[in-house]
């Protein structure tokens, strides 16, 4: 047994001053090859600092080598050392027959930078020197999926799908594939991908994948199914709370919906769109006491969630609660929110609560963006009529009749406002 050996065993049995012994002898005493077998085993076990020292030793000695090159800027990446790696691999000569997979490392790096198009660059220089790997097809279909070309992204999965290979890395390609397809709105074909991926596999994320295509699509019943399966698989993944009440929603079981979100509440209670969409539903029930307490709920989570406040403000309006219309109407303005519709919430509340003032304040402000919205030019003429503004009143109504000039009351305010 040599020192490599005997330090692996000690490693193993949990000696490391003993692996650290013969960790020493390897590097003083032991030949090129031991160095090169221990490096490699101790990059798998994770002892990094010991892996690159190793390797160091070698490239000294066999400058320009590029298997060491690369596997010194694998340990440079582990070790978070992601501008130590790029050093190194700029220095590969291009007919080293690991320049290829120099490229490839060198992408990987520059898309964690956000490099993406240098990233591709490397990508189709490594597929000019090797046209039929699947390994770099597949480097090129995941950047093309982060960065959104769907369709390049589908190209080079299916390139790898017709090499024979379904697995690179322990990632499945079908997977991939129909999240590419699906994404690009092709939902037929990547549920086709999906059910290929899990009769290879049983995996969470790709059930959840196809659950989520399932839906895009259509196909709710089907969606529900995939989604309580994930669920049953694991409680914790609270991503499929959301869509399963939506889904069940969609098949018009609103009970099974709202069970699904108090679940997911349960998982996690710091989710505002479930909270949010948990409100709504129980306003399709009638609930409103409990449709408030969610909105609120969500509100208190994020002050400045403008569909839950807009949410809020129409059921105080119907409840005629001007004055939890104005409490939030002055949250959102605390938070910097600028949203037309509070505006309008705004000044209906207060010519309700009878702050004219204000309620013209709001009206004028809401006009900008309402000046082609029938209902609200309705509103505010009504509401400039009675505070004796007749001009402005009488502009506004002529508006109102370019849009419908059958209006006949529309017509009589007109020429009541112009006698």
């Amino acid at each position: 047994m040599n020192y490599a050996e005997e330090m692996l065993t000690s490693l193993k049995n949990g000696d490391l001053d003993s692996a650290n012994k013969h960790f020493k002898r390897v590097k003083n005493l032991g030949a090129d090859e031991e160095k090169f077998t221990l490096a490699e085993n101790l990059h798998h076990l994770g002892f990094l600092e010991e892996a690159k020292e190793l390797l160091e030793i070698l490239l000294a000695k066999y400058p320009g080598e590029g298997e060491l090159i690369v596997m010194l800027a694998e340990v440079h990446v582990e070790l978070d050392d992601e501008e130590g790696a790029l050093d190194l691999l700029s220095g590969m000569g291009e007919t080293d027959p690991d320049y290829p997979r120099a490229l490839l490392l060198q992408a990987d790096l520059f898309q964690m930078q956000g490099l993406f198009e240098v990233s591709e660059q490397k990508l189709i220089q490594a597929k000019n020197l090797l046209a039929d790997e699947p390994v770099i097809d597949f480097a090129l279909g995941e950047l093309y999926l982060e960065i959104g070309k769907f369709l390049e992204a589908i190209r080079s999965y299916e390139s790898v799908l017709q090499s024979g290979k379904t697995n690179v890395g322990g990632v499945d390609v079908h997977q991939r594939m129909g999240e590419a397809l699906s994404a690009g709105g092709d939902f037929e074909q990547a549920l086709d991908h999906y059910e290929k991926a899990l009769d290879e596999h049983l995996e969470i994320n790709t059930l959840f994948g196809y659950a989520f295509t399932a839906y895009q699509a259509g196909y709710y019943a089907r969606a529900i199914e995939k989604l309580e399966a994930v669920k049953e698989l694991d409680p914790d993944y609270t991503s499929v709370y959301l869509l399963l009440s939506k889904a069940y929603e969609h098949e018009e079981e609103l009970e099974k919906s709202l069970e699904t979100v108090k679940e997911g509440i349960g998982h996690d209670e710091f989710n505002k769109e479930l909270l949010f969409h948990g409100g709504k539903i129980c306003l399709k029930l009638a609930n409103e006491p409990e449709a408030e307490r969610l909105l609120r709920e969500a509100l208190a989570l994020d002050p400045g969630y403008m569909e839950a406040a807009l949410t809020l403000n129409k059921l105080f309006l119907q409840q005629e609660r001007y004055g939890d219309i104005l409490e939030i109407f002055n949250i959102m303005e605390s938070e910097g929110e600028e949203e037309p519709q509070l505006h309008w919430d705004a000044a209906a509340a207060y010519e309700k609560t009878e702050n004219y003032k204000e309620a013209l304040k709001q009206y004028r402000l809401a006009y900008t963006f309402f000046k082609d919205h029938p209902d609200f030019l309705q509103e505010y003429g009504y509401f400039l009529i009675e505070e004796g503004k007749h001009e402005e009143a009488r502009e506004v109504f002529i508006e109102l009749l370019k849009k419908d000039p059958s209006n006949e009351e529309w017509a009589m305010v007109i020429e009541r406002l112009e006698e």
